[in-house]
C-alpha cells in the first residue's frame, strides 16, 4: 500500500519573470537567446524554489563546495520530510525495513541512509538502497524497488525519499541552449513516501510494475561531469518521446487487464508540457488527467525524481479515488527510461470493513 507521500520545497523563490530577467542581464549577447527565452517561457513554470539564495545560487564555489552544500542542506531537511511520510502511513522510523533513497544532483559515500539509520530511529538491519543515475526516472523506479523488496518480503515496509537539489547544478560558464533552459526549468524539492507491506491505510495498492527504455538514446539525457561538477545535457529530440514510451504504458495497462485511455488516474513525470500534452494524445486521454503533474510543474518546475510523489501527494489532497480505481503512476528520464506502476486505490481500513458489512 503506497501511504500519502510528504513534500516539502526550500524557502528561497523565483518567479518565471525572475528567470528571464537574470538570463538577459547574464547573457545579452548570446547568439540564441531569443530562442532561450522563448523555450523557457513556454515551460509552464511559474515559479520554482531554491535551496540558497539566487545571488548565491549564480556563482560557482567549486564542486565541492556544491556537493558539500548538498549534504548539509539534505541531512537539515530531509528528517522533517520523513516524520511526516512516516505519519501519514501510521507507522515508526523503526518499522521500516528498507530505506530506498534516490537523488541526481548530489553525491556521497556511504548513502544518506546511512546516516538516516544513525540519527532517525531506524534499525540497523534497515536495507539500503540508493539509487543515483536515473535522473528523473527514478522516482518510479524508487516506487518499484520498494515495491518488488514488499512483494519478495511480505509483511515489511519500505520507505522512499528523493532528495533533488538541481540548483546545485547551475554552470554559469556553460551556455549551450539545452543547458539555458534547464536553467529556468528545474527546481529544488524533497518528497518521501512509505509503501506498507499490509492494506492497513489508505492509498494506492501497487500491483504491478515494468520499465521501458527506448534503444540508442542513451545520450539524449545525461550529464557531462568536469572539474566543475554535473553539465546536464538535453538533446532536442527528448520532447518527442512519449510517441516511443506511450505504448510501453499502454501494454503495462493492458497486461492488467486495464483500458489504457481509461484509467482512474494518472501520475507522471512532468518534464515539461510537450510530454504531458503528447501524453494526453497518443494514450487518447483528456488533459484533465494530467492535472496533479501539470500543477507540479506549474508551481516548483521540474523537481526530477520528487515530481511523481508531488502529483500523488495532490491527488490524496483532492480526496484520493473512488474505491478500486485503477492507476498508473510513471516516471521518465535518462535512457531513455520510463519506470511504471499499476495499482488500485483502496480507502481508509474502516471505509472498507463497512463497505463490507453493508454487501
Amino acid at each position: 500500500m503506497l501511504c500519502k507521500p510528504a513534500t516539502y520545497v526550500p524557502e528561497h523563490v523565483i518567479t518565471m519573470e525572475d528567470t528571464l530577467a537574470i538570463a538577459r542581464r547574464l547573457h545579452p549577447d548570446h547568439p540564441d537567446l531569443k530562442l532561450a527565452l522563448r523555450l523557457i517561457a513556454n515551460t509552464g513554470v511559474r515559479t520554482r524554489h531554491l535551496v540558497r539564495p539566487i545571488e548565491e545560487t549564480l556563482r560557482h564555489p567549486g564542486f565541492e563546495a556544491r556537493n558539500r552544500t548538498f549534504t548539509t542542506e539534505a541531512r537539515r531537511r530531509i528528517p522533517a520530510v520523513v516524520e511526516r511520510a512516516l505519519g501519514h502511513a501510521g507507522l515508526r522510523a523503526d518499522q521500516i525495513d528498507l530505506i530506498v533513497f534516490v537523488s541526481c544532483t548530489g553525491f556521497s559515500m556511504p548513502s544518506p541512509t546511512a546516516w538516516m539509520i544513525n540519527t532517525m530511529g531506524f534499525g540497523p538491519t534497515t536495507r539500503q538502497l540508493p539509487i543515483a543515475q536515473l535522473g528523473c526516472a527514478a522516482g518510479g523506479a524508487a516506487l518499484n524497488r520498494a515495491h518488488d523488496f514488499c512483494t519478495a518480503h511480505p509483511g515489511t515496509n519500505a520507505l522512499v525519499v528523493a532528495c533533488e537539489f538541481c540548483s546545485l547544478c547551475y554552470q554559469p560558464t556553460d551556455l549551450n541552449v539545452g543547458q539555458l533552459l534547464s536553467n529556468g526549468l528545474f527546481g529544488d524539492a524533497l518528497a518521501a513516501a512509505v509503501l506498507r507491506g499490509d492494506d492497513a491505510a489508505t492509498g494506492m495498492r501497487l500491483e504491478r510494475n515494468g520499465s521501458y527504455l527506448i534503444p540508442h538514446t542513451e545520450d539524449w539525457i545525461c550529464y557531462a561531469v568536469r572539474a566543475t561538477g554535473f553539465h546536464f545535457q538535453l538533446d532536442k529530440r527528448v520532447p518527442k518521446t512519449m510517441k516511443d514510451l506511450a505504448p510501453a504504458l499502454q501494454d503495462l495497462a493492458r497486461q492488467h487487464h486495464q483500458d489504457p485511455a481509461g484509467l482512474d488516474f494518472y501520475i507522471v513525470h512532468a518534464g515539461g508540457p510537450r510530454i504531458l500534452d503528447d501524453l494526453s494524445r497518443f494514450l487518447d486521454v483528456p488533459p484533465l488527467a494530467f492535472r496533479h503533474s501539470r500543477a507540479t510543474l506549474t508551481e516548483h518546475g521540474n523537481i526530477a525524481s520528487a515530481v511523481v510523489l508531488d502529483a500523488l501527494r495532490r491527488q490524496f489532497d483532492e480526496g484520493g479515488v473512488p474505491a478500486g480505481g485503477a492507476g498508473m503512476v510513471a516516471g521518465f528520464g535518462p535512457g531513455i527510461t520510463a519506470e511504471m506502476t499499476m495499482g488500485t486505490w483502496l480507502p481508509t481500513p474502516s471505509a472498507r470493513r463497512r463497505s463490507t458489512r453493508t454487501t
